[in-house]
Parts: structure tokens; C-alpha cells; sequence
């Protein structure tokens, strides 16, 4: 029934972030028209956390879930280091029950999550 997620990222500067993905990430993406690229993910999972309030700004007229995106890693400490040589800074690593996690700055002034799980990982599970 569902064949995939498609991740919105609002953006105040999105050319910007769009390069910051194409070129520092490296990741693969396809050219919409118009310079608008659509970003290829690696594998990824899906978390369901509690909250006061749920939604963000509408969108189509309905008030959307609410989402934070943190990009996973084998690494943390690895990872920080390479996008430190590429020019992004990140915050202090800290150390959770779940996982180590940073975070960074989009070149839009954004910030994305980054972390080493330490939990079981969802991705690759089949279901039956």
C-alpha cells in the first residue's frame, strides 16, 4: 500500500539548502524542472513521540503532523569531523539513552538533528 515517504524541508533560502544537500552531502537527487531537486534518502524509519499539541502551519487547508529530521550514522564522531573539513559546524555531541546526536545549521539557518543510534534499527525489517 505505501511505497514511500516524501520529506518536506521549508526553507527560507531552499536554492541554498539545495545545494548544501547536492554538494556537501552528496546526495543524489533528480532535477523536477526548474532547479527544483528531489533528494534520493538513504534508508530510513519512522518514530511516533508524544506531544502537547500536534501540527504545524496548514498545509492543503489541514493541519499536519508536525515532523523533526535527524539524519542517521554509523559514526557520530566521524561524521562531525568530515562536515567540520567541509566548513559545517556542530553543536557539542551529546550522549542519550538512544543514541549520540548533534546537530547543524542549513546555509537557510535551519537545523537538522544528526545521530549514532544505539537502538535496534527498523530499517530492513520485512513485514510478514
Amino acid at each position: 500500500m505505501i511505497n514511500g515517504v516524501h520529506f518536506l524541508i521549508y526553507s527560507s533560502d531552499p536554492e541554498a539548502d539545495r545545494a548544501f544537500f547536492r554538494d556537501v552531502l552528496s546526495l543524489p537527487f533528480v532535477d523536477a524542472g526548474h532547479g527544483w531537486l528531489i533528494f534520493a534518502l538513504p534508508p530510513t524509519e519512522l518514530a511516533i513521540h508524544p506531544a502537547d499539541s500536534v501540527g504545524d502551519p496548514p498545509r492543503a487547508n489541514e493541519k499536519l503532523a508536525a515532523a523533526v529530521v535527524y539524519l542517521l550514522c554509523d559514526n557520530l564522531a566521524a561524521t562531525v569531523e568530515t562536515l567540520a573539513g567541509q566548513g559545517v559546524a556542530c553543536t557539542a555531541i551529546e550522549q542519550q539513552r538512544w543514541g549520540a546526536t548533534t546537530t547543524f545549521r542549513l546555509p537557510s539557518g535551519s537545523k537538522l538533528g544528526l545521530y549514532e543510534p544505539r537502538h535496534p534499527l527498523a530499517i530492513g525489517v520485512k513485514t510478514a
